[in-house]
C-alpha cells in the first residue's frame, strides 16, 4: 500500500513538473504574442488621435507611453523565467529543511531504539539471573519438606519407644506390686510360724527357707526399683529429645513460610519483569514501524529533490539559452 502510495505521489509530481515546463517554455511566445497585440492596440489608438488631434506633441506623448509600455512588457517577460527559478529554488529551500527535520527525527529514533534495546538487554540478565534464584529457592524449598517428613518421621519412632517405655514402666510397677505382696506374706506366714514356734526342727527350717526366699525377693525388689529408676530417666531424656524435635519443627516451618513468602515475590518479580519486556518489545517494533515510515518518506522528498534541481537545471539553461538568444 505504501509503495503504491510513493508511485502515484511520484506520477503526480512528475506530471506537474512536465506542466510547468510546458508553461514555462510557451508562456514567452504567449507575451509575445500578447505584447504584439497590445502594440497593434496602441497603433490603433494612435492613428486615430493622429487623425484627430493632428498635433507633434500629443503624438510625441503617446510615443512615449508605447515606448515605456513596451518596456516593461520586455522587462516582465525577460524576467519571469528568473521569478520561476526563485520560485522554484524556494521550494527547493523548503523540501532541504524538511530532510533535514526528518534525518533528525531519524537520529531521535534510533537513539531511542539504542535505549530500547539496553533496556531490553537489561531486563533479560535480570531474567536470567532471577531464575536460578528461583531455582535454588525451589530446592531448598523441597529439602525443608524432606527434612520436616524425616523429623516427623523420627517423632513418631519417639513417640512409640515412649509408649512401649511407658508399657515397660506399668508392667515392673505391676510386678513391685506383686512382690511387695508376696514380701508381706512371707512375713505373715513367718509370723505364724513363730508362733508355731514349739513345733519341731521342720518348723525351722521352713522358717530358714521363708528368710531366704525373703532375701531373695528383696534383692528383686531393689533390682526392680533400679529399672524402674532407669526407665524413669530414658523416659525424660525421651520427653526432652521430643521437645526439641518439636522446636526443630517449628523452627523448620517458619523456615518454610518465609521461603514461600520470597518464592511468591521472586514470582510477582518475574511477571513484572515478563510484561515488561513484552511492553518493550511491542515499543521496539512500533518504533522500527515508524523508522521504516520515515526513510520511505525521506526516499520520496529525496525523489522529489532530485526531480526539482532537474526542473532547475532545465529552467536555468532555458533561461540560458533564452537570454542569448534574445
Amino acid at each position: 500500500m505504501l509503495l503504491l502510495l510513493q508511485l502515484l505521489l511520484l506520477l503526480l509530481l512528475q506530471l506537474l513538473i512536465l506542466l510547468l515546463l510546458l508553461l514555462l517554455l510557451l508562456l514567452p511566445l504567449l507575451l509575445l504574442l500578447l505584447l504584439l497585440l497590445l502594440l497593434l492596440l496602441l497603433l490603433l489608438l494612435l492613428l486615430q488621435l493622429l487623425l484627430l488631434l493632428q498635433q507633434q506633441l500629443l503624438l510625441l506623448l503617446l510615443l512615449l507611453l508605447l515606448l515605456l509600455l513596451l518596456l516593461l512588457l520586455l522587462l516582465l517577460l525577460l524576467l519571469l523565467p528568473l521569478l520561476l527559478l526563485l520560485l522554484i529554488l524556494l521550494l527547493l529551500l523548503l523540501l532541504l529543511l524538511l530532510l533535514l527535520l526528518l534525518l533528525l527525527l531519524l537520529l531521535l529514533l534510533l537513539l531511542l531504539l539504542l535505549l530500547l534495546l539496553l533496556l531490553l538487554l537489561l531486563l533479560l540478565l535480570l531474567l536470567l539471573l532471577l531464575l536460578p534464584l528461583l531455582l535454588l529457592l525451589l530446592l531448598l524449598l523441597l529439602l525443608l519438606l524432606l527434612l520436616q517428613l524425616l523429623l516427623l518421621l523420627l517423632l513418631l519412632l519417639l513417640l512409640l519407644l515412649l509408649l512401649l517405655l511407658l508399657l515397660l514402666l506399668l508392667i515392673i510397677i505391676l510386678l513391685l506390686l506383686l512382690l511387695l505382696l508376696l514380701l508381706l506374706s512371707l512375713l505373715l506366714l513367718m509370723l505364724l510360724l513363730l508362733l508355731l514356734l514349739p513345733l519341731l526342727l521342720l518348723l525351722l527350717l521352713l522358717l530358714l527357707l521363708l528368710l531366704l526366699l525373703l532375701l531373695l525377693l528383696l534383692l528383686l525388689l531393689l533390682l526392680l526399683l533400679l529399672l524402674l529408676l532407669l526407665l524413669l530417666l530414658l523416659l525424660l531424656l525421651l520427653l526432652l529429645l521430643l521437645l526439641l524435635l518439636l522446636l526443630i519443627l517449628m523452627l523448620l516451618q517458619m523456615l518454610q513460610l518465609l521461603l514461600l513468602q520470597l518464592l511468591l515475590l521472586l514470582q510477582q518479580l518475574l511477571l513484572q519483569l515478563l510484561l515488561l519486556l513484552l511492553l518493550v518489545l511491542l515499543l521496539l517494533m512500533l518504533l522500527l514501524l515508524l523508522r521504516l515510515l520515515l526513510l520511505q518518506l525521506l526516499l520520496l522528498l529525496l525523489q522529489l529533490l532530485l526531480l526539482l534541481l532537474l526542473v532547475v537545471l532545465q529552467l536555468l539553461l532555458h533561461c540560458y539559452c533564452y537570454y542569448y538568444y534574445s
